[in-house]
């Protein structure tokens, strides 16, 4: 973030909401990772750290109505799109009242209250699933949008070009989202992927495509605002590119020998939300006690959940056979 103010970003309330996202990210994959490492919980966990500026740039300009559809590394965007965190935190743990009754955990986590619709784990499978709400809202007649969120490596997939192309020429109100962190898993970009700037790829199908410093949360907005926009006034899809970089491995325990060390480094000491706090204080549109208070409640908010999800019972055993879709013949 400039320190210097600019005259793109949006009212100090969306500044403060973004701030709130983001900070509540932060805080919920701190908890996870330390939970995980001192043997507290055992599960599945790939952290979105680094990435918080993206779900905060366009969260702010859904509606409790609009869709999300996200992947595995998916926390900040059930967060930013607003799962309850008592719910969140007890389906990532498998406990019984969370949103899925503990049967996702945290590669399936859906909540269709708050719009969050679907988190998959298969790479790039949410691209053709946000279609389908995006063509129901069409065909309702409704000026919902869908925010599909997928990695650089999904770009590289059938489903990826074959969902832009449908998306493109049915005019379906649909965002997509490439949160790339410049890694596929295990793997550089650059050795994966031909073209430079995956936003390019747009233009293949008749739709905007830009590319986006995903770790400027004010650009985040501008950016994504365009493009709800567009998706509301009936105007089509985009393609947004928002380059970022993941400051954890592919999921917990993974030794990141991939990762140059300088390079991750060098993220990690350019962590966008600290930047963001800074230039927040910087020109005025919040002091240190306001940001203090946000802290702190946000703290008590995942104590809570932490607290609520540990002591809630596992799924029972007459629960096995429910939530499927062909009646279980015994």
């Amino acid at each position: 973030m400039a320190t210097t103010n600019r005259p793109d970003a949006p009212d100090r309330d969306a500044l403060l909401r973004m701030f709130e996202i983001q900070q509540k990210i932060k805080t919920a994959d701190e908890r996870f990772r330390a939970m995980l490492t001192s043997g507290q919980v055992q599960l599945i966990y790939y952290s979105p750290r680094g990435q918080e500026c993206i779900s905060a740039g366009y969260a702010v300009h859904l509606r409790p109505d609009d869709y999300v559809v996200t992947i595995y590394r998916g926390l900040h965007d059930h967060i930013a799109k607003g799962v309850p965190m008592r719910e969140l935190w007890a389906e990532f743990l498998g406990r019984g009242t969370g949103t899925c009754k503990g049967k996702g955990g945290p590669m399936h986590v859906t909540h269709p209250k708050s719009g969050l619709m679907v988190t998959t784990g298969i790479v790039g499978a949410g691209i053709p699933i946000a279609n389908g709400f995006g063509l129901a809202a069409k065909l309702s007649g409704t000026d919902q949008v869908t925010v599909v969120n997928f990695g650089d490596g999904a770009s590289n997939i059938g489903a990826f070009h074959e969902g832009l192309n449908m998306a493109a020429v049915w005019k379906l109100p649909v965002i997509f989202v490439c949160q790339n962190n410049l890694y596929g898993e295990h793997t550089p970009m650059a050795m994966s992927t031909g073209v430079e700037y995956i936003s390019e790829r747009a233009s293949s199908y008749g739709m905007p495509g830009v590319t986006v410093n995903g770790n400027d949360p004010v650009a985040m907005w501008k950016v994504a605002g365009e493009a709800v926009a567009r998706a509301r006034a009936g105007e089509g899809p985009t393609l947004i590119e928002a380059r970022t970089y993941r400051f954890w491995g592919h999921l917990m325990g993974d030794a990141m020998e991939y990762m140059p060390k300088e390079e991750r480094k060098a993220a990690m000491a350019a962590d966008p939300l600290p930047a963001f706090r800074a230039w927040l204080l910087d020109n005025g549109h919040a002091n240190e006690a306001q940001l203090t208070e946000i802290e702190d409640q946000i703290k008590a908010l995942v104590d809570d959940a932490v607290e609520f999800a540990m002591n809630s019972p596992e799924p029972p055993m007459d629960e096995l056979y429910t939530d499927v879709y062909e009646e279980i013949i015994k």
